[in-house]
């Protein structure tokens, strides 16, 4: 009985042909939306929230395109010298995609771009191994926020409480996290439960391509950064 297709293995040249597809279709879209869009940005960002960018994106797509994904791929797509670039001047924004990065191609004008970007910022609650933005600490007594059923997964965080009179109580003050270090796993979860959100979701320009102009908006940046590159 011949096997079903659903349990066929997938072969490592299917697999490499499905990658290598997927690339030039990035690649594809990249090239074609410099050519629709006046300006193309690099930008980076910290404390990434997909639901959140996605929101921010939505906002704009009448006027802009967003790409988000390997840099090296986004590279190969502007041209990574004078030699290959598909616009000229396009390799200057190709050497400043680096790290947590990103592509912003719109028509709206650089003074609208730079408002939105600075003006845009998210509150979230902070994943493990984010740094604590400032010290939380419960004092010693009864924590009315809580309710009895939570006592024992409270217990598994490493909060000394026990149940008084059908109410959770801190036996002792407890630091939930200290300003400037890690959060563990069980402070990340205990900071939720109390509604304390300490990550920020921003956005940065970096610099600016336009067929007339080249801008570089990080500070500590300049153009010999992006000729040394």
């Amino acid at each position: 009985m011949p096997k079903s297709k659903r349990n066929r293995p997938v072969t490592l040249s299917k697999t490499k042909k499905k990658g290598k597809e997927h690339k030039e279709s990035i690649v594809n879209s990249i090239r074609e939306a410099t050519e629709k869009y006046s300006s193309v940005y690099v930008f980076t960002f910290e404390n990434m929230r997909n639901l959140k960018f996605k929101e921010f994106r939505e906002q704009l797509k009448s006027s802009s395109r967003f790409f988000l994904g390997s840099n090296k791929v986004m590279q190969v797509s502007l041209g990574r010298s004078v030699a290959d670039e598909i616009r000229p001047g396009l390799h200057k924004i190709s050497k400043l995609l680096r790290g947590d990065s990103g592509l912003y191609l719109t028509n709206l004008p650089k003074e609208e771009v730079q408002r939105l970007f600075n003006e845009y910022e998210e509150y979230d609650f902070a994943r493990t191994g984010s740094t604590a933005t400032e010290k939380v600490e419960l004092k010693e007594g009864p924590l009315d926020q809580f309710t009895h059923e939570m006592e024992p997964f409270l217990r598994k965080q490493g909060m000394p409480v026990r149940l008084n009179k059908g109410v959770v109580e801190l036996v002792s003050d407890f630091v939930v996290c200290e300003e400037g270090k890690p959060l563990s796993p069980e402070s990340a979860r205990i900071l939720r439960l109390l509604g304390i959100k300490m990550a920020s979701f921003r956005l940065h320009l970096v610099c600016r391509w336009g067929p007339e102009e080249f801008e570089i908006y990080k500070e500590g940046l300049d153009d010999s950064d992006v000729e040394s590159a």
